[in-house]
């Protein structure tokens, strides 16, 4: 039975764009087990992919190095004797561990430096695969070989009752249609829609018969008050009251959801919800929603996408002119 340990991405986003990497792994070996290596905070989601048979969780902070702690991770998962690594994230530090652990075949793209810590070092060529979905594929591919197309979209499923109990923790109902707002976004405000024009979309959205539902971590419970504060009392501020389960369940009741670029973008997508998708810094043509039922929604303006944290700018023009109107014009289509 082979074993692979993938070291996974750190972003709950990437860890959904993962997911097609993994069933292609099951097609090639259907019998094998495939291990995480990836932070505590992406367990919730890592449970959930029937592909996984088990989260080791990455106990190193984001950006950390600490070659003791790597180096005594990897002689404890020596025992595991896992036949081969696939090494996501681009930096030396990710390589440590699979090369501590002795395991004999470690896969991942060339960069920082890695050629002797990766045995399998590929090239990669980012014309040919444009896609984050597509450079993670690639690597479950023998050297050489293309990646299968169409590549399968991430999918997800709400285990029976999973559904009920997080509506009865929350105090939640579905006696109205919901949709969701998922405000933030762990980049940086680059990636947001401004905060007023969630708020006066929320507004419209209670006018047509909706319950709005406010959806993110702790770090976006600021944002999402000033959302309700704007005219929004009925408006539902769940940032950080849930945790990843729950925020899976919630998501796959929704009629509607308006996201960031975010990874609970990718969690909607994976759920098949009717979605619009708001992009500003950062492109689709990289991390778009897999889903048929996902609309993106941009600005096809010269600056953009800048990657950048913040504006480089100051005028912030990607997302400040795409104006309420130009939204409800496109959830007026989804939800008819």
């Amino acid at each position: 039975m082979k074993k692979i340990l993938v070291t996974g991405p750190s972003w709950v986003g990437d860890c959904m764009l993962m997911q097609p990497m993994l069933m292609r792994i099951k097609q090639r070996y259907p019998d094998c087990l495939i291990d995480i290596l990836a932070p505590a905070w992406t367990a919730g989601l890592l449970d959930a992919l029937p592909e996984v048979h088990q989260v080791i969780v990455n106990p190193f902070p984001h950006g950390e190095l600490n070659i003791m702690g790597r180096y005594q991770l990897g002689v404890q998962l020596r025992a595991a004797q896992y036949d081969q690594a696939i090494v996501l994230p681009n930096s030396l530090k990710s390589a440590l561990v699979p090369f501590f652990a002795r395991i004999p075949l470690r896969t991942g793209f060339v960069g920082e430096m890695r050629y002797g810590l990766l045995n399998d070092a590929r090239k990669l060529d980012k014309t040919i695969l444009p896609l984050m979905v597509e450079r993670f594929a690639q690597l479950a591919e023998a050297r050489g070989a293309s990646i299968p197309r169409p590549l399968s979209n991430p999918r997800l499923t709400v285990p029976a009752g999973k559904l009920e109990a997080s509506l009865q923790k929350l105090g939640l109902t579905l006696n109205q249609p919901v949709a969701i707002f998922c405000p933030g976004a762990e980049y940086g405000p680059a990636k947001r829609w401004p905060v007023a024009y969630f708020a006066q979309t929320a507004q419209r959205l209670h006018d047509t018969g909706y319950q709005v539902w406010l959806m993110g971590s702790a770090k976006d419970r600021e944002v999402a008050e000033k959302i309700v504060a704007l005219g929004n009392p009925a408006t539902r501020n769940l940032c950080g009251s849930t945790d990843l389960t729950d925020a899976i369940a919630l998501l796959s009741c929704a009629d509607l959801v308006i996201s960031n670029d975010s990874g609970l973008m990718h969690l909607a997508a994976a759920l098949d919800r009717p979605m619009l998708a708001l992009f500003g810094s950062s492109s689709p043509q990289f991390t778009p929603p897999l889903s048929a039922h996902a609309t993106v929604v941009k600005l096809d303006i010269e600056c953009s996408p800048c990657f950048k944290r913040v504006c480089p700018l100051g005028h912030f023009n990607c997302m400040n002119q795409l104006t309420p109107d130009r939204v409800w014009e496109k959830i007026e289509q989804l939800i008819a």
